[in-house]
This record gives C-alpha cells, sequence and structure tokens, in this order.
C-alpha cells in the first residue's frame, strides 16, 4: 500500500485544535459522525481491550449544563488569563480557549471519549499498578482513538479540540448523562464543521534540539 506523503503529511501536520473557527450554525449528520468514530475505533488499546465507549450529546438542555460545568470549573481563569495575556501564540491560544468556554453550548455536537476502569481503583487494587503505570495504561487505550477521530474529522471538513475542564466536574457530569460508575470520562470534544480549512502547520521548535540519544544529557545532534 502507498500512501501519498504530501496529504497525509499534511493531514497530520495541520490537524488543529480548533475553538473559533467552528461553525456553530451548521448541523453534523449522524453518519458522517460515525464514520469517524468507526476510524477512530482503529487505534490501538492495552491488551487489546477495546474498552472505549463514546457519549453523543445533542440535546440543548444537556450541552448547556455542561458547558456550565466546564465554565464553573475553569471558566475564571480561561478569562483571567486571555485578559492578562500580552499576545503571541500563547495568547492567542488563551483567546479562543476563553471564546470556546463562552460559547461552548452552541456546538452542534459534543463528543465524550469513555474508557472501562477507573484509575484509583487501578492503583489502589492489591497488588495493582502505580498511579503512572494505571494512568500510561488507562488514558493510553483511549487518547489515540480521540486523535485519529480528530483526524477523520479534519479529513472531511470537520474540526475540534480536546479540553478537560469539565473532569473536574466528572462526577456530575456522570449523573448527567445516565455514564455508569465503571466508566472513565477522558475529555470532551466539540464538535462542528469548521470556517474554511486553510489550516497551517504551527511553529514548532526543531526536533533535534528536543530528542536525545541514550541519555537526557545528550542530544541526537
Amino acid at each position: 500500500m502507498e500512501f501519498d506523503l504530501d496529504q497525509t503529511d499534511a493531514l497530520l501536520s495541520t490537524t488543529r485544535a480548533v475553538r473559533k473557527r467552528l461553525d456553530l450554525e451548521r448541523d453534523v449528520p449522524d453518519d458522517v459522525l460515525l464514520e469517524c468514530l468507526q476510524l477512530a475505533v482503529q487505534a490501538p488499546t492495552g491488551s487489546n481491550r477495546q474498552g472505549w465507549r463514546w457519549m453523543v450529546v445533542r440535546d440543548a438542555d444537556k450541552k448547556l449544563a455542561l458547558a456550565e460545568m466546564y465554565r464553573r470549573a475553569g471558566g475564571d481563569y480561561l478569562a483571567a488569563a486571555a485578559a492578562d495575556s500580552d499576545g503571541g501564540q500563547t495568547g492567542r491560544v488563551l483567546d479562543s480557549a476563553n471564546y470556546l468556554a463562552q460559547n461552548l453550548e452552541k456546538v452542534p455536537v459534543m463528543v465524550i471519549p469513555l474508557i472501562i476502569g477507573r484509575l484509583d481503583e487501578m492503583a489502589e487494587a492489591p497488588g495493582g499498578a502505580n498511579l503512572t503505570n494505571a494512568a500510561a495504561g488507562l488514558l493510553g487505550s483511549i487518547i489515540p482513538a480521540m486523535w485519529s477521530f480528530q483526524l477523520a474529522l479534519r479529513s472531511r471538513g470537520l474540526g475540534s479540540c480536546y479540553t478537560t475542564l469539565h473532569l473536574g466536574l466528572e462526577q456530575e457530569a456522570a449523573e448527567l448523562l445516565g455514564i455508569p460508575g465503571h466508566m472513565s470520562q477522558a475529555g470532551l470534544l466539540p464538535v462542528a464543521y469548521t470556517k474554511g480549512t486553510d489550516f497551517k502547520a504551527a511553529a514548532r521548535p526543531p526536533v533535534s534540539e528536543i530528542t536525545y540519544l541514550d541519555t537526557y544529557k545528550n542530544p541526537i545532534a
């Protein structure tokens, strides 16, 4: 199988965290959403357990309730950080994050990725993994699928961003959505078509400056 490397590299390098350019007026059909989720579950999971589940939220009242949780959990912080920012790339990110917080309930669809298991129970079980190991195993079994979902969205003219603020009120969200106690929420993905698709690669440091060979004191280049 041969891939078009230009297209593949463009998809990987221009799938951005989209906030201000989410089209809040255009509907997202179920078939498109399910197609992207079908691709997402091709991602690897720990021990091939495939414990992922997906909560799709379209109900206006539930979206509003989740948005209010999101703002209670971190809205004041985002607003203050955006106001105090002196501009630049970080300032633009904070401004767009604050915009999303203030408009979250308006997105056509919210997707909450779920994974079977609870981190606290895994770490506390007799003979269980330590917290680092447990977190890597549990979240490492859902985050790759989340990223595949976002790549699939991008390839179809939609966008999203990975948010976690509402997890500060995870139990409240679980009660709202009827999520059982043995499931963990891994974030909240607002989903919408994007206003334009002309996203560009972000400025990043050369990887030769942040990559090491055999020991952390030995840069690879």
